[in-house]
């Protein structure tokens, strides 16, 4: 797939990548996969600072162990034999809610919008935690969430109830069609977060069966999105693709398929900020039952780490799309003739 200029190209000076959640505005189109491999509370305030938004995983290391530094160290220069096994004894601590509310605050002392990320599973058992430490953003991410979920065994997680009671925005997801985008959509959230994370390293298709190619699931999802547009007058639902993006072109690829910002994982382990050194793993990678994720060790071929606001806004020492992304995309959109994200989304696209 690629994108097709216009009849006109700007100069890029006068492209904007602004994107708005509500009420919080940021300068470029991208929240972080919330892993322990990438985002840290300082690094997800290096990333608050360059114009997105940084999601710190409240069920992650860093609401384990009051220093994960040392686990995160030997973590970073893992076997790839012994990787599974040791993220799964290193995740079986148990969640400390005092850490969850010093991770906030060590984050709202930053500077950074404080966005926290929980799994629909633990949600109504983490989520007074989270909110009495004062999130600006709450981040409800599994593998496929659903608006409707059945279970004759526990107390299920009523989406709709459950943000109607909020006073934040909500991002739920992954989902991977349109009739599940536009359930979501129904229950409130501020936004939807489109496709399951699969890379390479993401065994969800291997485990599951479960693999819906990215600009197929943005498509459908912004289709249910202008249905429900007009379904309630004009509510707008916000569209975050995450998936295999690692460069300049793919994230102007998601946008131009309908997204509003992408979801960036393994491209920010390129980050000097980055607390595991360049190694990388999904956080279902650690799961003590069925874990769906292979470990990346730190990748020489991805070129030395760079600064956090280098590797977003450049300037970039190699040609590859994966330095100055938030760069690339100004100048993807410059050079097809759009001002700003969501003209951009009207780019023509062409199978190739």
């Amino acid at each position: 797939m690629s994108l097709v200029p216009s009849r006109r190209t700007r100069d890029v000076d006068d492209v904007s990548t602004d994107w708005q959640l509500d009420a919080y505005r940021f300068g470029i189109p991208c929240v972080a996969h919330p892993s322990d491999a990438t985002m840290s509370p300082a690094s997800a305030v290096a990333l608050g600072k360059g114009g997105g938004l940084g999601v710190l995983n409240a069920e992650g290391l860093w609401c384990r162990y009051e220093d994960p530094t040392p686990l995160l160290e030997e973590l970073s220069g893992l076997n790839e034999a012994d990787a599974t096994r040791r993220l799964q004894e290193v995740y079986s601590e148990p969640i400390k809610p005092e850490l969850i509310a010093a991770r906030v605050k060590e984050m709202r002392d930053g500077g950074a919008t404080v966005a926290l990320r929980v799994s629909p599973q633990h949600c109504i058992a983490l989520s007074p935690v989270i909110l009495d430490a004062g999130v600006d953003v709450l981040v409800i991410q599994g593998t496929i969430v659903s608006a409707e979920h059945v279970s004759s065994q526990d107390e299920p997680l009523n989406l709709k109830e459950f943000i109607a009671d909020l006073d934040l925005p909500v991002v739920v997801g992954g989902c991977t069609n349109y009739t599940t985008a536009l359930h979501l959509m129904r229950t409130g959230a501020a936004g939807v977060i489109v496709g399951i994370g699969a890379d390479v390293w993401s065994t969800t298709d291997d485990v599951l069966g479960i693999a819906v190619p990215l600009a197929s699931a943005i498509a459908d999802a912004a289709a249910a999105r202008r249905d429900y547009l007009d379904e309630t007058g004009g509510r707008y639902v916000h569209l975050i693709a995450d998936g295999e993006i690692e460069s300049s072109g793919e994230i102007a690829k998601a946008i131009a398929c309908g997204a509003d910002s992408v979801m960036l994982g393994r491209a920010l382990a390129a980050a000097t900020e980055a607390p595991a050194k360049g190694a990388w793993w999904h956080p279902a990678a650690s799961h003590p039952k069925l874990p769906r994720g292979l470990y990346c060790p730190p990748n020489t071929e991805m070129g030395d780490p760079v600064p956090m606001n280098e590797l977003l806004h450049g300037p970039a020492s190699e040609p590859l799309g994966t330095r100055n992304l938030f760069g690339g995309l100004r100048r993807s959109m410059a050079k097809c003739g759009y001002s700003n994200v969501k003209e951009f989304q009207k780019v023509e696209l062409i199978l190739s």
